[in-house]
């Protein structure tokens, strides 16, 4: 008769998942693409890192209404859905950040003096690409991690 603390998942493939190299670098990409966006669209409403208003085109800031800051709100809130989206279903969420960073990048490329964070962005979008394509290899396969 098993005991109440028996498992009925295997240790073995759960640790040899956790080997991977792989899957480790899945789950470091779904850690950081799940806080980064979740800690900087918080931000957007506390302005403590950066005066984010500043960073938006004024081109964009002329369709949307209302003030920059208000419009960074709305970014903010867009950033938590990605991150916890990453969170929940990574297939999804690295391509909802992808594609999120693409419209940064373009935002970014549009005011004189951001290249450089719009190269930084580039890369992070390369990451965000990574894990939804790592997400596909493992779905499924961390149920249980």
């Amino acid at each position: 008769m098993p005991s109440a603390t028996t498992s009925t998942t295997s240790v073995g493939p759960r640790r040899a998942m956790l080997t991977d190299p792989g899957y480790q670098a899945f789950l470091i990409l779904r850690t950081g693409f799940t806080v980064a966006p979740i800690l900087f669209g918080l931000d957007k409403f506390a302005n403590l890192l950066v005066d984010w208003p500043t960073y938006l085109a004024p081109w964009i800031n002329d369709l949307v209404p209302g003030s920059a800051q208000a419009a960074m709100y709305a970014v903010g809130v867009i950033e938590i859905v990605a991150g916890v989206a990453v969170a929940l279903a990574p297939r999804f969420g690295g391509w909802l950040v992808a594609g999120w960073l693409g419209g940064i990048i373009i935002n970014l490329l549009t005011i004189p003096g951001h290249y450089d964070i719009a190269l930084r962005d580039f890369g992070l979008l390369l990451g965000a690409v990574a894990l939804a394509r790592l997400a596909e290899r493992y779905h499924g396969e961390q149920e249980g991690l």
